[in-house]
């Protein structure tokens, strides 16, 4: 044990001991002047009882050495499982280890990090870690601080540094000037219309071909899972790809460049974005055969819609005034029939015919332009009336061939409750209609008075009437979309007579569906993330078990099955932590979804790097050091200050930290030591005097 520092502690205040020092000390100075005999040996009675008043006391420190604590972090990050760095790593590790064992003062923690991330696509955040780590770390016990990574630290820039006051070494994985090809997506859109030209910039870096070579690489372009596009572009120059959204809503557009000739991973190769469809104003084209009640309804649904251009045209004349009386001469303006059904007729995204009879108007030509809009991808809807049962039905022209359901000739003028099919209550159009009843039950609206029979001939019936014939009959042909409503009277629902009925929703349902809305198809596979999970649900008109096929990010296949909801609909849940494009098939569909971070910032770049880690060496004055040049380097202990990095070796700094664990006090002056002096001082100072 050893004195540390000297403590007073005076028997009287220090202002009292002060006054009587003085007196002491004028005394002495007076007998000093007066030349009085053993005057040395009074002034040391007096500086020996001052000294006693004061209460010196030796402080002696009684300490625990601590031992220093050196922190490893291990960077797991998914960059760290490319090539050989995982083994790299994992035998770093277990070199440490042994090489730490050789010092007994000193403790060591292992920590993980770059597991988890703070916020979505935070990256790597290997400098967060370490502040955590360091966090209850006295900073007098922090010997070094040592990452074993591949040098991508993505919170360098904008984390809070940890303020270290010990060496900052690193020991980088992976291999020196590794090549790779990579993808960079420099703007993308976020929505666009439905139909018009879009495009997404991007450059394709490749740092195993010297950038002075004019070298190209094939990029393919894909939506959701569909048909892939291809183009030529330069490598390191900005390219421009064009895209044309399919269908409203959202849109998964994945891009990827093929594999250069050396990869160190291929999923910087691939990137997606995500793209919301918006449909422009929809052009409708409604024709009224002849007035009527019902004829309003359609006309005030379609005009809600602020979405939709209306043009309707309604042929007043009835049948029984045909006088001879030219068609040209009968409205005060000349019926558009050219410009709408030849010309301008692609413009239209659904045609209506409500109540229509041949009455010489429309040409057959320009009913075949209205058969042929459909099979080139139009919409057709036809409300039938009683005309449809005779001669003059639409059904005896051109279009006549695209139509699901053919009359019979009977029209039935009697009460009847539409009901819901079997296929249609797997139908989305009609599914879960309000009023619909259970199976057997008649449904709970109101009552139609008057149904056209016929006898389908495609597509699918998804309500009945009188006698279970078909009453709404919906087809696909070619790329268009067809539906017949066999009676004019669904206003009497828009009336609430007995009750109405789902009139509304019906015919929005019914139009949204003609005009390929993603949401009302019979026959979809859709896919919808939420948080760490993905929600797989498959709509169909046919009852099976269904399971489905799900390829994660990383490539591994799994297949899961999916449990009956109801109403054509079957459904799933899968967990889903990585983030990335999740392919869901199910050997007929294909459809994708973005988890998390499409374009992982993780993977944006994933060449070893020493530069952004560099500055936080040189500033602690620690060292970088490349496993697969030099492997796991020596361990010294060094002194505060001085180097701790040489050539095969790092440093560990000895920082000698101790605890104080009591606090002894000897006095300086014992009372027998006092008193021999006192004594002693008087005794020579009598016997000078007397001589």
């Amino acid at each position: 044990m050893s004195f540390d520092s000297i403590q007073f502690s005076p028997l009287i205040p220090w202002a009292v001991l002060g006054v009587l020092a003085a007196a002491a000390a004028l005394l002495f100075a007076f007998m000093v002047w007066r030349q009085i005999k053993g005057v040395w040996w009074r002034g040391l009675v007096l500086g020996v009882l001052a000294l006693a008043l004061a209460g010196p006391k030796l402080i002696a420190e009684e300490r625990e050495p601590q031992n220093d604590i050196a922190v490893v972090l291990v960077d797991r990050s998914p960059s760290q499982k490319i090539g050989e760095r995982t083994k790299q790593t994992d035998a770093a590790i277990a070199e440490l280890e042994t090489k730490f064992q050789r010092f007994r003062d000193l403790d060591v923690r292992f920590v993980d990090a770059g597991l988890t991330q703070s916020r979505e696509d935070a990256g790597t955040e290997l400098l967060s870690a370490l502040a955590q780590a360091i966090s209850d770390i006295p900073p007098d016990r922090l010997a070094a601080a040592i990452l074993v990574t591949d040098g991508q630290a993505h919170d360098a820039a904008d984390a809070p540094h940890p303020a270290l006051a010990a060496p900052f070494h690193v020991l980088l994985t992976g291999k020196r000037n590794a090549g790779d090809r990579r993808l960079i997506i420099e703007q993308a859109p976020s929505y666009g219309i439905v139909g018009n030209d879009l495009a997404v910039r991007l450059k394709i870096t490749d740092s195993a071909i010297p950038r002075s070579a004019q070298q190209t690489a094939t990029v393919t372009l894909r939506q959701d899972g569909g048909a892939i596009q291809r183009h030529r572009v330069f490598l390191g120059e900005d390219a421009r790809i064009p895209f044309t959204l399919e269908h409203g809503g959202r849109t998964v557009v994945e891009i990827e460049v093929e594999a250069g000739s050396e990869e160190l991973t291929l999923q910087n190769n691939r990137a997606a974005i995500t793209v919301n469809g918006v449909r422009d104003r929809l052009r409708v084209l409604l024709v009224s055969g002849q007035p009527h009640a019902g004829e309003r309804t359609w006309r005030n649904l379609l005009k809600a819609d602020p979405s939709v251009d209306l043009v309707h045209f309604t042929i007043l004349r009835p049948p029984e005034k045909q006088d001879g009386t030219s068609v040209r001469e009968l409205s005060l303006i000349a019926f558009p029939t050219r410009e709408l059904f030849e010309i301008k007729l692609d413009e239209f995204d659904l045609i209506i015919f409500d109540r229509y009879r041949r009455r010489g108007v429309l040409l057959p030509v320009y009913v075949q332009n209205i058969a042929d809009f459909v099979q080139r991808g139009g919409a057709l809807l036809e409300a039938a009336g009683p005309a449809f049962a005779s001669p003059l039905s639409l059904y005896r022209t051109p279009l006549g061939r695209v139509l699901p359901a053919e009359p019979t000739g009977n029209v039935f003028e009697q009460g009847f409750r539409p009901a819901i099919t079997e296929v249609g209550r797997r139908h989305p159009v009609t599914a879960g209609l309000e009023g619909t009843a259970l199976p057997g039950a008649e449904p709970q609206w109101g009552r139609w008075f008057r149904m056209i029979e016929a006898n389908q001939t495609g597509g699918d019936a998804v309500m009945s009437g009188i006698g279970d014939k078909p009453l709404l009959v919906l087809d696909r042909v070619g790329e268009g979309r067809v539906a017949q409503l066999l009676s004019d009277h669904a206003w009497l629902w828009a009336r609430g007579y007995e009750g109405g009925g789902p009139q509304a929703e019906l015919l929005r349902r019914l139009a949204h569906w003609l005009m390929k809305e993603p949401d009302l198809e019979e026959e979809d596979l859709r896919a919808t993330a939420d948080g760490d999970h993905i929600t797989i649900e498959r709509q169909s008109l046919f009852d099976e078990d269904v399971k489905v096929q799900v390829t994660t990010p990383d490539g591994s296949v799994s297949e899961v099955a999916l449990e009956d909801m109801g109403g054509g609909r079957a459904r799933a849940t899968i967990a889903a932590s990585d983030p990335g494009l999740y392919r869901v098939n199910d050997f007929i569909r294909v459809t994708v979804v973005a988890q998390g971070a499409v374009n992982p910032r993780e993977f944006a770049d994933v060449r070893t790097s020493e530069a952004i880690l560099s500055p936080f060496v040189e500033e602690t004055g620690g060292g970088l050091v490349w496993l697969a040049d030099a492997g796991v380097p020596d361990l010294r202990r060094t002194r505060p200050g001085l180097t701790s990095r040489g050539r095969g070796w790092i440093g560990l700094q000895s920082n000698n930290a101790y605890f104080v664990t009591g606090i002894r006090q000897v006095p300086l002056l014992p009372p027998l030591a006092l008193l021999l002096l006192l004594l002693g001082g008087l005794m020579l100072a009598w016997y000078r005097e007397g001589r």
